[in-house]
This record gives C-alpha cells, sequence and structure tokens, in this order.
C-alpha cells in the first residue's frame, strides 16, 4: 500500500499593520522593540523647562524693596474700578476721567490687578478714553504717594470695591427689615 501525503499550502498574508512589532530609538540611541514585543519600553526624560506653573512667573518682587516711580508726561495715576476680563481694566484717573486700560503683555499673569488698586497708566495721543497699564504700586507705595501729594487726599486705598458711595452707618439701618419671633413663627 501506498500512502498518500497531502500537503496543505498556506497562502501567505503580510499581518495587519497594528499586529506588527514596531522598531523605535529610544533617547540613548539604543534599538528597541515596541509593541507586542516582551521587553519594557522606558519613557524618555522631560528635557523642558517646566510647564504653566513656570510661565506664570516667581513673585521674588514681593520681598524686595523697589524704588517710588513717580508719573512723568503723558502718564497719570488712576485707582482701578472693576476687571472687565481679557486684560483690560476700567479706571478712575486722578485728572476725573474714565478711562478703558489695557494690561501690557510683561504684566499679564505676573502682575495680579485687583479692583481698587491703585495703578501708573499712559495716556495715549489718539484715544483719550483709553489708557495702558504701566505699573501696578503696592499696598506701601500707594501710602507713600498719597503722603508726598501725588494722590488726592479723598483717594481711599486699600478697598476691594471701589465707587461713588459715600454711605454713613446710619443709613445702614434702613436697609435690613426687622422680624420679631412672632413674625418669623407664621413664616
Amino acid at each position: 500500500m501506498q500512502s498518500v501525503v497531502y500537503s496543505v499550502c498556506r497562502i501567505w498574508k503580510p499581518s495587519p499593520i497594528w499586529a506588527q512589532p514596531r522598531i523605535g530609538v529610544s533617547n540613548l540611541g539604543t534599538v528597541e522593540a515596541v509593541g507586542n514585543s516582551s521587553s519594557l519600553v522606558t519613557m524618555p526624560k522631560n528635557k523642558g523647562k517646566g510647564g504653566k506653573n513656570r510661565k506664570r512667573g516667581k513673585n521674588e518682587a514681593d520681598d524686595e524693596k523697589r524704588e517710588l516711580i513717580f508719573k512723568e508726561d503723558g502718564q497719570e495715576y488712576a485707582q482701578v474700578l472693576r476687571m472687565l476680563g481679557n486684560g483690560r481694566c476700567e479706571c478712575m484717573c486722578i485728572d476725573g476721567t474714565k478711562r478703558l486700560c489695557h494690561i501690557r503683555g510683561k504684566m499679564h499673569k505676573k502682575v495680579w490687578i485687583a479692583a481698587g488698586d491703585i495703578i501708573l497708566v499712559g495716556l495715549r495721543d489718539y484715544q483719550d478714553d483709553k489708557a495702558d497699564v504701566i505699573l501696578k504700586y503696592m499696598s506701601d507705595e500707594a501710602r507713600l504717594l498719597k503722603a508726598y501729594g501725588e494722590l488726592p487726599e479723598n483717594t481711599r486705598l486699600n478697598e476691594g470695591i471701589v465707587g461713588d458711595l459715600e454711605e454713613d452707618d446710619d443709613n445702614l439701618a434702613e436697609d435690613y427689615v426687622e422680624f420679631e419671633d412672632e413674625d418669623i413663627d407664621r413664616i
């Protein structure tokens, strides 16, 4: 008897790309297999300088005393009325004009300006209702400016909300409604 050997011929198909092992080069210059192989892959070391916290800057100027800067021609002192967003704020200048101020890029996200702060603005020749913020004065510098007579005496310092509200303590009683115990029990 004769035995017949049947051979099964398989047609070779390339495996899909996602199933094939990839070859990568590590940061040390050695070739490592990446993908389906059993060797461990090491992540490359970060070579950057840091993230967004580095871009915000360090507040190193808080500890140091800096020289007091007075206004020059084309500049004016102002007090921030409110922050508008997008690097802008509304300010009341010492000359009595309300101006829309733009915070310069050097100060953006490094010097935080809030309502009530005293700032130095640069006036524009071509737009009287707009100005550019040049410098923010710290609270002790603002007190010195007031003592030197650069700021008017009626300027209120160290207040969060600035406005033309001159209320006495007598008017505060009108804002509240008093309830008696009987009224509270009915509610």
